[in-house]
């Protein structure tokens, strides 16, 4: 668990030994008293720890994924308030079905959210000056943070990279290039992301990644329209699968970015026959 102070926002880093032997970690952060996102569940003992350090007054979760939500259930338990959106609480009561190996391996097992939560309605938490707003994409339920007053933006996992070619299922380029041109937008002056830190320059960021989205979108389209098949398609706009795609059995991949393009999200991509 690593600290890093930037003025009024404390990042803090949190791995597990599984997680950093393929070179992942995630973010939370504390701004105003409250804590974005959970962290992991293999991380639970840290985060308890960080807890008990900072005490924070609030807990804001911005979508359902286990690196983000999975110690919910303890911030519950701790009878924190949460901010948290209808679609993510639902989600994360429903559980997610066939989560891969890959994922069990780097972060744990999250279960279905079987505790009460005290929620923290918006404005409660426009009262302490943020702000969650909707930016679909890389999931249906995924929100970012905003702090208006001091132009910074906690991004979750909106951003990432320019140039993040692989995808899971249900993912939806499409939504994701909109969310990212209505958060540039805001101009922030800062953007904290959930695996990545401080992003330097974040609207220019932003707007590159988004002018990626959507020149990437336009080729598989074009592809598609052919009739090329999806693995054609990866194969000329994406380059060969990553190791992290048989790693994970396919679940993270750049067919499944190929499919995401053309299912909406989805996750009912039509076959393509040439190719």
């Amino acid at each position: 668990m690593t600290m890093t102070g930037h003025d009024d926002v404390l990042q803090v880093q949190l791995s597990h030994w599984r997680s950093r032997l393929v070179r992942y970690s995630v973010n939370v952060y504390l701004v105003r008293g409250v804590l974005v996102d959970t962290g992991f569940p293999a991380a639970r003992g840290r985060l308890a720890r960080l807890l008990d350090e900072l005490r924070p007054t609030a807990v804001v979760v911005t979508h359902h994924h286990e690196d983000h939500a999975g110690n919910a259930a303890l911030v519950a338990r701790r009878g924190l308030p949460v901010a948290i959106a209808a679609d993510t609480l639902a989600l994360l009561r429903a559980g997610e079905r066939g989560v891969g190996l890959y994922r069990r391996f780097v972060w744990s097992t999250m279960p279905p959210l079987a505790d009460a939560i005290t929620p923290l309605p918006d404005d409660a938490l426009a009262t302490l000056g943020l702000a969650l707003l909707h930016t679909p994409g890389h999931s249906s339920d995924h929100r970012v943070v905003w702090d208006a007053d001091r132009a910074t933006l906690f991004g979750g996992d909106l951003f990432l990279g320019v140039r993040v070619k692989v995808a899971r299922p249900n993912e939806d380029p499409r939504a994701h290039a909109r969310s990212l041109r209505v958060a540039a937008a805001l101009q922030p002056r800062r953007l904290f992301d959930g695996h990545r830190g401080l992003v330097p320059d974040p609207v220019r960021a932003l707007l590159a990644k988004a002018d990626w989205l959507d020149e990437t979108i336009g080729r598989i389209d074009a592809l598609a329209t052919q009739g090329w098949s999806v693995r054609a398609i990866r194969r000329e706009v994406l380059g060969a699968e990553d190791p992290v795609a048989l790693a994970s059995f396919g679940d993270l991949s750049k067919a499944n970015f190929v499919r995401a393009v053309l299912d909406g999200g989805t996750g009912d991509a039509r076959p393509r026959t040439r190719g």
